[in-house]
């Protein structure tokens, strides 16, 4: 025991003096396991910090009240929840029978001798120095003890007037106002003094003003309903406080009167599940998390930490070799004194223990520095405050013991090399002869095609995404066993090369001890690389096949639906005076009932109108029997009648959503120009009074088509529940269907406006259609935004951009990462080469080479071992991309057949799931990342060796 202590001890020592002399070798090690340390370190503290308690939870939610209580809308009916209060269903068997609905009063279910407090939110749009934002309204009093911890004050005051308010941070940075302005709102003439700041603790980001009970949303809704206008929709919970809580049974007595319950008793001490009735029902459960979705997400943190270590030792592997080789001599004196082999590997094991520890502490400390200066930024990042700065000890410590251990398994190939090797060949530098071990490159190969094969039966036989990965990963690592057996094949092609590259691809074919991890590790980061950026590229692709464009690429339109489209006319001329406008069509929609009614309008005296598709163009699938309306109309057909039905013109329905609700415009041939649809017929059809027909399931046999004028909405409504014809007067008019079927973009008719005149249409304006000359710049966008803020109608405005990719910036970080780490990992093995051949290259000068042979010879060594990781680190990434791809292709397809024998109808074609080789990225990393190590290794190489000195004997 004494031995090895004292062994050990000198041991550590010897490293730790090696480890400061060469302190750029060192700080390079110390860095490359430092910076994972680092991350990983500061991620857990900000998911600790970031991850509430309970209490603190419970603190922002009811402040210092004992209860939350909520109507779940279901007229009073009695009710089951869950105990947090956030599922519920209502008591009872509503399949015969109407589900339940309609308010209910909270007040009256609360215990008696408690206190209350209602809490009411609703949305309206505040005037701002801006123009108009939408903000929530929350009716509070925030001075309150109960609510206390809800709202956090940052400065001022809480409200204590009905003319006062206070708003967020958030809001006043966005609205440009601050703490003393006055704030309106839209359709309302009241004013309110902002006398406060304050930020939702949960909620950063939300735009949001606070005012006293009854002070703001009341008289505000009743003015924008009295206008016309959308009201603010309020809802209101109750705070409540009572002696001893709101205990399980309380909350099920409330409950029973058809009202849910948050309590904060409930929270801490929750009930067993046996002892929740919603538990009992069938389809629930308690939400846990099963034994096997835990396993699994430990297996995946497992495989990532896994995977992390295996890059770090590869990469930092070598480096310890650097210094084994620069020490061999030291190390030979080591054996020549008495020293055995496990002295030796003692020694360069220390010095990966060495660097292991410092890299620990340096991580963790920087981990948690970071982290702690961050933290306003992380809060503001995450939008929402952390519940506290929570360190784990226990947490960190294992994080820095991954350090440890990743820096002693980084150490333990040179640590063996080292040893074998025997103390004449140390002492005088020779290097010996062993051959390379023909037992890995078999258990590569095999792990190569097993891997393959698990990968290709999860993509073909299976939908299991698990099975695919972790096949490929089992391939991947067979490559990397398989690397230095690939690295000798390489070395067949030195033979028709120049000399400084034959050189050097000889040098990394004779010494595949530090050639194969560096390989190995460009292996790793490119194949990562290549599989995700050929995953996100057959996903870029299939996102832009099923993207569907809402007008022509730089084609804008502008809706007003709101108030008759009073605005419409001032808004058609901003956007023509801002943007570069090239064709102007307005339009207008038909409108029943009050002409200042919205689109889709229940309120009374709103109607609505409907194209009356003629019977015999009517789906099969849709048809609702009326002797018994509740039954599914596909059950009528086999399955191979309704994949048939599905696929028939009577059943596809329009991928674009139309802007009116019955899809009918009023237009004129200006429409046609911008949609792009070049028909001199239609447009011919249009100046003739007729009305254009793009689903030719409109049009009946005589050339015509009939809308239906909807009066009574809920009429209409029960008729069609029942399967009747919806009453109503049916307007008949000349139409032609426009041929071949082109994209509308939602557009399914197109009326003149005499037509509709004539046949006795209200119409209301609704907005334009506007052609561009150019696409219109972010300055002209944003101006534009601003001017329709100052609009008072709620303006839909849409710039057709067309498929914009996601992928761009990950695919460049990728390329990026991959690059990095190629050149890192490549300048590493060029650092022990050149210590290697530091007698190679002073033969070389001897023998009359000139100087930049050794710039030459430097930059091909790293560009040989770049080229050969990306290579091989190409050709692995692609399998599991490949394999992914295809498993997503069998469940689209699934899912597309199980549609189709369904009968759902609509489906249209069948899904497209493309597999894209990225090929600019690959480029990027065959020419370019060896290219760039080379010429970097070669700048940074001196073309003049230092003189050498006779050794001492």
């Amino acid at each position: 025991m004494t031995t090895w202590y004292h062994s050990w001890r000198a041991a550590i020592r010897i490293a730790r003096r090696d480890a400061w002399r060469s302190k750029g070798r060192s700080f390079l090690v110390l860095a490359m396991i430092a910076l994972p340390i680092l991350g990983v370190s500061a991620a857990d503290l900000t998911l600790r910090s970031a991850e509430l308690s309970t209490e603190q939870r419970l603190e922002r939610e009811l402040g210092a009240a004992d209860a939350r209580l909520s109507d779940p809308g279901m007229g009073g009916v009695p009710v089951h929840q869950t105990p947090d209060g956030q599922s519920y269903t209502p008591v009872g068997n509503f399949d015969d029978k109407p589900y339940p609905e309609g308010s209910t009063d909270v007040a009256k279910t609360l215990p008696a001798g408690s206190r209350s407090l209602t809490d009411s939110t609703g949305q309206a749009r505040l005037r701002t120095t801006h123009g108009l934002l939408q903000t929530e309204i929350r009716e509070l009093k925030a001075s309150d003890p109960i609510a206390q911890g809800i709202l956090a004050l940052k400065s001022g005051r809480f409200p204590q007037k009905s003319d006062e308010v206070a708003a967020t941070t958030h809001f006043l940075e966005s609205s440009g106002l601050k703490v003393g302005s006055t704030v309106t709102a839209r359709g309302f003439d009241g004013a309110y003094k902002i006398v406060g700041s304050y930020e939702l603790p949960d909620s950063l980001k939300t735009d949001q003003v606070n005012a006293l009970p009854g002070a703001l949303i009341a008289p505000l809704d009743k003015a924008l309903k009295a206008d016309g206008l959308p009201g603010v929709d309020p809802s209101t919970t109750y705070l409540a406080a009572v002696s001893g809580g709101f205990t399980w049974n309380m909350v099920k007595d409330i409950n029973a009167k058809g009202v849910t319950v948050s309590s904060r008793a409930v929270a801490l001490n929750p009930p067993a599940d046996s002892d929740v009735p919603l538990y009992q029902e069938e389809g629930w459960g308690s939400f846990e998390d099963s034994t096997a979705a835990k396993a699994a997400a430990l297996a995946a943190v497992a495989t990532v930490v896994g995977l992390a270590m295996l890059e770090i030792c590869l990469l930092a592997g070598p480096a310890f070799a650097v210094g084994a080789r620069r020490s061999r001599r030291q190390l030979g004196l080591v054996g020549a004194n008495g020293g055995d082999r496990r002295h030796i590997r003692a020694i360069v094991l220390a010095g990966g223990l060495v660097i292991g520890v410092a890299a620990a502490v340096v991580g963790t400390i920087l981990g948690i520095v970071l982290t702690f200066a961050l933290r306003p930024l992380l809060e503001d990042y995450m939008g929402q405050r952390f519940g506290s700065f929570d360190v784990r000890p226990l947490e960190l410590l294992g994080i820095a013991l991954l350090a440890v251990l990743t820096g002693l398994l980084a150490a333990i190939v040179p640590a063996v090399t080292s040893s074998r090797q025997t103390v004449l060949a140390s002492l005088t530098g020779r290097r010996g002869i062993r051959r390379s071990s023909r037992v890995l490159p078999v258990i590569g190969l095999i792990a190569v095609l097993l891997g393959a094969g698990i990968a290709l039966y999860g993509s073909t036989m299976t939908e299991q995404f698990a099975i695919v990965a972790g096949g490929s990963a089992i391939a991947e690592l067979g490559i990397v066993a398989l690397t230095p057996a690939l690295v000798g094949l390489f070395g067949r092609a030195g033979r028709i090369l120049p000399l400084s590259p034959r050189l050097a691809l000889r040098d990394a074919v004779r010494n595949r001890g530090r050639t194969a991890p560096a390989v190995a590790a460009v292996l790793a980061a490119v194949a990562g690389t290549v599989a995700v950026a050929t995953y996100a590229a057959s996903r870029d692709a299939q996102g832009e096949a099923d993207y569907r464009a809402s007008l022509p690429h730089g084609a804008v339109s502008v809706m007003v639906e709101e108030a008759g489209g009073r605005d419409a006319t001032s808004v058609r001329g901003t956007v023509q005076k801002l943007l570069p406008v090239d064709v102007r069509a307005d339009v207008d929609r038909i409108t029943v009932g009050k002409t200042s009614c919205a689109i889709y309008d229940p309120s009374e005296g709103c109607g609505r109108y409907e194209v009356v598709v003629p019977k015999a163009n009517e789906c099969p699938l849709w048809a609702v029997d009326p002797a018994n309306p509740d039954a599914d109309p596909a059950e009528k057909f086999t399955k191979a009648e309704r994949r048939k039905l599905a696929e028939d013109w009577r059943c596809q329905e329009s991928q674009v959503g139309s802007i009116t609700d019955g899809g009918v415009v009023i237009g004129d041939a200006k429409l046609l120009t911008v949609l792009g649809i070049e028909d001199p017929a239609a447009a011919k059809a249009l100046a003739d009074g007729q009305v254009l027909s793009f689903d030719k399931r409109n049009v009946d046999g005589s050339g015509k088509i009939g809308i239906r004028v909807v009066t009574d909405t809920e009429a209409a409504d029960r008729a069609a529940e029942e399967g009747k014809e919806t009453p109503g007067e049916v307007k008949r008019l000349a139409a032609h269907q426009v041929a071949g079927s082109p994209n509308s973009y939602g557009v399914e008719m197109i009326m003149p406006a005499a037509t509709a005149k004539a046949s006795g249409f209200t119409t209301v304006p609704i907005g334009s259609y506007f052609s561009t000359s150019k696409m219109p710049t972010s300055e002209q966008r944003q101006k534009l935004d601003g001017e329709l803020d100052k609009v008072g109608s709620s303006v839909d405005l849409h710039i057709e951009e067309g498929y914009t990719s996601e992928n761009n910036i990950i695919l460049l970080a990728l390329t990026v990462f991959a690059g990095l780490v190629t050149i890192g990992a490549a300048g590493i093995a060029t650092g022990l080469a050149q210590a290697d051949a530091e007698a190679d290259l002073k033969t070389l000068a001897a023998v009359g080479a000139p100087p930049r042979v050794r710039r030459t010879l430097s930059g091909f060594q790293c560009g040989v071992v770049a080229a050969m990781g990306v290579v091989l680190g190409s050709a692995a990434g692609v399998l599991p991309a490949i394999g992914l791809r295809l498993t997503e292709q069998r469940q689209e397809m699934s899912w597309y057949q199980r549609a189709m024998d369904e009968g759902w109808g609509g489906m249209g074609e069948a899904p497209y799931v493309p597999i894209i080789v990225p090929w600019a990225t690959l480029a990027a990393l065959l020419v370019a990342v060896p290219l760039g190590a080379a010429l970097l290794a070669a700048l940074v190489t001196r073309s003049r060796g230092a003189l050498a000195r006779r050794e001492a004997t």
